[in-house]
Parts: C-alpha cells; structure tokens; sequence
C-alpha cells in the first residue's frame, strides 16, 4: 500500500510520525501543507478536517498521532518503537498542536 503523510515541517506531532516512518525504513509521499490551517485543501480532501500530521495508508486515513503510530506499529512492524510521549511531554491525549 501507499503512504502519504500530510504535515507542517515545523511541526512537533509530525517529526515524530516521520521519525517513525523512517525508523522503520519506510517509503512515503512527503506531502508539506500550508501553515495556514484554512489553507491546507488537500489534508481536508483526504480526511475531512484541517489538522496534520495526517497518515493515508491506502483507504485508511489516521489523523491522530497516536492512532498513526500504533498504525505502523501494527502494520510494519514496532521493533523501531521508541516508546515516547507525544511532543508536548505531558502524556494527555489533547488536540494536535499544529493548527495555526
């Protein structure tokens, strides 16, 4: 299958999706998106809302940090898991934090 993975470069949540992504020696289409949450069409287009990181892996879309990690845990193997917090080091599951 074919990932695509929407996201900011400036992003916290989405350096560590993409770390994940290359710790497990994956191949993906580096889609970088408007910093403008307005402004970001195709992440809309693929997942119906405006907040990235965003993983397509064929019909799935995840827009959750945690949800795409496990995603490629589960699906590609986890022995490249680091076992870290999400990037605001607080363990909550709030809202992605890259929404400008």
């Amino acid at each position: 299958m074919a990932l695509t993975l929407y996201h900011v470069s400036w992003c916290p949540e989405c350096a560590v999706v993409r770390d994940r992504l290359d710790a497990l020696n994956l191949t993906y289409e580096d889609v970088i998106v408007p910093d403008f949450r307005q402004s970001r069409q195709e992440v809309f287009d693929a997942s119906g809302q405006y907040y990235v990181p965003v993983l397509k892996d064929g019909e799935t879309v995840l827009t959750e940090t945690r949800e795409i990690l496990a995603h490629l845990d589960q699906h590609y193997g986890g022995e490249g898991q680091d076992n870290r917090q999400d990037a605001s080091g607080d363990g909550e599951d709030d809202a992605p934090c890259c929404s400008l």
